[in-house]
């Protein structure tokens, strides 16, 4: 089942199983990609990725010393991947003309041995979507997590290689190519075909890439913005997200290139690096915003 929300000439769709954005759109203008009803989202599409983004390796981290065994669900490269809570059935709290929102519980289990409830509300209002996600720990020991979400912003009816691309990112963090997990520490982008803290074209751009060091402007919000010949959108984060993974595929259904901007709370493999995982003792809360605006030019 999907769950529509309004405001004005504004409309997004959201789904219950995974609590992913299916669609988001102004005036008929579409500002984030789609998928029909009943489908599978294609390439991870408006995915929420709880209790860890994007790639664990070898399905393997350590809690306490303990050893924890994943499920492979990458088994071409071993690795586990984007979390646990993006095929399960999401609990509606509230659904509003213009806001939704969603929780569902992370029980124990092989490799997650706390439990977590995760929240998310989308909301609409004249300046775009907000996504807010929260996390609270009601198991009885402290736990590491993640946070991130895979949504494809679009720059209305352009084609994503008229589109340029500009992002927050100061850093850039090496894969080994078959595994797709981190090879070493982040590296600079200045001076890097992965510099793009100024604008530059899509098109011949091809990445499936994990940047870090996100800079926050002066209104304390990371900023990462596609834009085309007749408009562009802005994909805005709280500083929480200091890390964004960009994927261009080529072939999206029924729109050919397309580009996903993933702002993650970590990098790939946290749970074994440890490089900003977000800690609550049993009790505690955490939550942060991020959102898609529709820019004009």
């Amino acid at each position: 089942m999907s769950l529509e929300i309004v405001h004005g000439t504004a409309r997004a769709v959201i789904t219950e199983t995974g609590a992913g954005l299916q669609a988001y759109e102004v005036d008929g203008v579409p500002f984030s990609e789609t998928y029909g009803y009943g489908e599978t989202p294609p390439f991870g599409s408006g995915a929420v990725l709880v209790p860890w983004p994007n790639r664990t390796a070898g399905a393997q981290w350590h809690l306490d010393g303990e050893l924890q065994q994943l499920d492979v669900s990458e088994p071409a490269r071993g690795n586990a991947i984007h979390g646990l809570v993006r095929r399960l059935q999401w609990t509606v709290l509230e659904h509003v003309a213009s806001s939704v929102s969603l929780e569902v519980e992370i029980e124990p289990q092989p490799g997650w041995p706390v439990r977590l409830r995760t929240t998310i509300a989308y909301s609409l209002d004249d300046t775009g979507l907000t996504v807010t996600h929260g996390v609270h720990n009601v198991g009885d020991r402290p736990t590491p997590f993640g946070v991130g979400t895979h949504p494809y912003p679009r720059a209305g009816n352009d084609s994503t290689d008229s589109c340029t691309l500009q992002l927050a990112a100061t850093t850039v963090l090496p894969l080994d190519s078959a595994r797709m997990v981190p090879s070493g520490p982040p590296v600079p982008v200045a001076g890097t075909e992965y510099d793009f803290l100024t604008a530059r074209p899509l098109r011949d751009v091809q990445l499936d890439t994990p940047f870090g060091g996100c800079l926050p402007g002066e209104d304390g919000l990371v900023r990462h913005v596609v834009t085309g010949p007749s408009g562009g959108v802005e994909l805005w984060a709280d500083p929480d997200f200091k890390w964004v993974q960009v994927f261009t595929p080529g072939e999206f259904p029924g729109r050919g290139r397309a580009i996903a901007i993933e702002p993650m709370t970590c990098p790939p493999d946290a749970l074994n690096s440890g490089t900003d995982l977000i800690t609550l003792a049993p009790g505690e809360s955490w939550a942060a915003r991020w959102g898609i605006n529709p820019i004009s030019t």
